[in-house]
């Protein structure tokens, strides 16, 4: 559920950031969804500063949950993150202010006596913790987060991957995470195999939330130095469910009835600077060390990176005439197209 206690005034609208690197009418339709903006076990006591949309925001716990605002005290526009927390307040480190949970401002030292008007107020944003990440939203009303079962399943185990930053579009980076025909090149150090490209015919299906696609192949996805614990010619079954605009889900189905849930989970900084979150969850070898589990996503995350970061335009194009396409890409194609349904531009969005 959203965190209604953040509600208890009618939620500001924001405008466009003063630095816009979005399209504006990317950025309208991109600020009335929902983002991860920062992992739960990384926000300790103090603020945080996080980047939304050009947006510039701080992150804190305060009363009890964790709040989110615009970074600036709407007294002389300082980042309020560079303040600190005290008695649910989160206090302005230029003068002292301080803030409440529903961001009306409950002093001013220099005035102590003086009534405080209810236009004094910082910009607060609804929030949610879910499997592992503060989300929040600039604009949006409904809530439009993935779904991600397996993160509270206790047959599951929980595991949140390292956060890595991009300087490319979160449309290149998730079109890159649902693409099929770029493991035996992009990722041949870590589980890919230059004699297995071929990628079979798979099925695609729209659903109520997005796409999903299952994809069916030879393809190994235990580390090299494992592939020998997968029957010989199995099958992997990998299923993806996209969630508009920055979501999607990947389940990987291991020999038996092992299951690898991965939610890919990036955040749009900027048009061209996305932070990937990521978590994880799995069904097996749930004792085994974590240390070679986050190093082995490191290092598919970064050879990942190296491309994206390498495409050009760094906006993903919608409009289909922009790149060719092959049969490989039937997932990516849909992914264009369900972008420019929810009223993304036509030829780039980020």
């Amino acid at each position: 559920m959203i965190n209604s206690a953040t509600r208890s005034v009618a939620p500001q609208r924001l405008g466009f950031p003063r630095d816009l690197s979005f399209d504006a009418q990317d950025w309208t339709v991109l600020s009335r969804y929902w983002y991860p903006v920062a992992r739960s076990d990384e926000l300790g006591d103090k603020p945080m500063q996080a980047t939304l949309l050009d947006v510039d925001l701080v992150v804190y716990r305060a009363a009890g949950r964790v709040i989110a605002a615009r970074n600036l005290c709407v007294h002389r526009g300082t980042q309020l993150s560079l303040g600190w927390v005290e008695h649910d307040t989160i206090v302005c480190p230029y003068h002292g202010f301080r803030y409440g949970p529903d961001g009306r401002c409950r002093s001013v030292p220099a005035h102590p006596d003086i009534p405080i008007s209810d236009k004094l107020r910082i910009t607060v944003l609804p929030t949610v913790e879910r499997y592992g990440l503060i989300w929040t939203t600039l604009n949006g009303e409904k809530d439009t987060l993935p779904v991600f079962e397996a993160w509270d399943d206790p047959d599951f185990q929980p595991i949140m991957a390292p956060t890595i930053d991009i300087n490319s579009s979160c449309g290149r980076q998730m079109e890159g995470f649902l693409d099929v025909a770029h493991f035996a090149w992009a990722h041949v150090e870590s589980f890919g195999d230059r004699d297995n490209p071929v990628v079979p015919s798979y099925q695609l299906k729209r659903t109520s939330f997005g796409i999903r696609a299952n994809y069916l192949s030879t393809v190994s996805n235990y580390p090299k130095g494992l592939r020998h614990l997968a029957p010989e010619g199995f099958e992997w079954l990998r299923v993806f469910d996209v969630f508009p605009p920055f979501c999607a889900r990947l389940t990987v189905h291991f020999p038996g009835s092992d299951r690898l849930c991965i939610l890919n989970a990036p955040s749009p900084v900027s048009a061209r600077k996305t932070r990937l979150f990521c978590p994880l969850a799995r069904n097996f070898n749930k004792d085994g060390p974590l240390d070679e589990v986050l190093a082995f996503n490191l290092q598919i995350f970064n050879e990942d990176r190296v491309i994206v970061e390498s495409q050009k335009p760094e906006d993903l194009p919608l409009d289909m005439q922009m790149e060719t396409h092959i049969p490989a890409d039937r997932t990516s194609i849909a992914y264009r197209k369900l972008l420019k349904s929810i009223g993304l531009g036509s030829h780039y969005t980020s």
